[in-house]
């Protein structure tokens, strides 16, 4: 998968569909870019124009995929209003598709949105668990004893959660990010401290204020900077079926970090997230139990980010 995250499972799915109804442009927001270069490869390959809105911070910090999505052939819209991250970019790619309606499709990003966006976006994205849960038990004749994904709007995750939720023996974690901790307000933690609400056209756990506007959100990993998160997350929370948790900027560079030098794989800062949880657990688990992480991205965006902050 050279488009380097698990968001091409749901873009095919989506530009596909673009083609079936005749439409004429897909158009997307971005917060990683790592969508935004998906869709773009997915309308490439099926020969339909693609718009591209993305946070004007986002484009500054994420440059490689800016790159990518140009060479792919997309329009890319810049930001600059309110915080000019994910949430902005998500209200600009919105007005645009109201504009045109008839001709033009909204792929949308991650399990969020009306229905029937969660759903579709879940039912492309569950064949990373049901394959993740194939290759474990063919590979340790049992499944493991927690799965965990970092939670932004939650695409990920439930991808992977999604084929293990029967399986009541399997501990199923979220990550959210902690940003510069709990007790300030540069954190995306939605689930952790969020409060039920509506944004972009569905009701979900939000950051908000008393009058249920969004608060601005945080994190160093752009792709998790979102005041909602998937409406299925929010179920499960109530239920009491998945556990979420937070992990901070610091946590995650770590994380990052530790991976990279120790296993020669250099992490997305969204899924270092998951790394860094896992980390946190493993010294008190048991020698027996074992953590299954969905490691759903690439760094290569982040790299030049990364040595930058670090100093490298």
């Amino acid at each position: 998968n050279h488009t380097g995250a698990h968001k091409i499972n749901h873009c095919i799915g989506e530009a596909l569909l673009a083609k079936h109804m005749g439409k004429t442009k897909v158009l997307a927001e971005t917060g990683a870019g790592q969508h935004g270069v998906a869709l773009a490869t997915a309308c490439a390959l099926v020969g339909i124009p693609c718009e591209i809105h993305m946070g004007q911070v986002d484009i500054e910090k994420e440059h490689p995929n800016v790159t990518k999505m140009k060479i792919l052939g997309c329009k890319l819209v810049p930001v600059t209003r309110g915080t000019a991250t994910l949430k902005d970019a998500v209200d600009s790619a919105f007005e645009s598709y109201l504009q045109d309606p008839v001709n033009s499709i909204y792929a949308i990003g991650s399990v969020v949105g009306p229905h029937p966006f969660p759903m579709m976006v879940r039912d492309f994205q569950q064949i990373v668990g049901e394959e993740a849960r194939e290759q474990f038990l063919a590979s340790q004749g049992r499944l493991p004893t927690r799965i965990t994904a970092c939670v932004g709007g939650g695409s990920n995750a439930i991808g992977l959660f999604t084929a293990f939720l029967d399986d009541e023996d399997v501990q199923i974690v979220g990550v959210e990010p902690a940003g510069r901790g709990l007790d300030t307000p540069d954190h995306a933690a939605t689930l952790t401290l969020g409060t039920p609400g509506q944004i972009h056209g569905f009701k979900c756990y939000n950051l908000q204020d008393e009058e249920g506007n969004p608060l601005p959100v945080y994190s160093i990993a752009s792709g998790l900077d979102y005041p909602g998160v998937g409406p299925q997350h929010c179920l499960l929370k109530d239920i009491h079926r998945v556990e979420y948790t937070t992990v901070t900027d610091d946590e995650c560079l770590d994380a990052f970090m530790t991976l990279s030098r120790l296993e020669g794989i250099i992490p997305a800062l969204e899924s270092a997230h998951a790394v860094a949880y896992a980390m946190r657990e493993a010294p008190s688990m048991g020698r027996d139990e074992t953590i299954l992480i969905n490691l759903s991205g690439r760094g290569d965006k982040d790299a030049d980010f990364v040595a930058a902050h670090l100093g490298l």
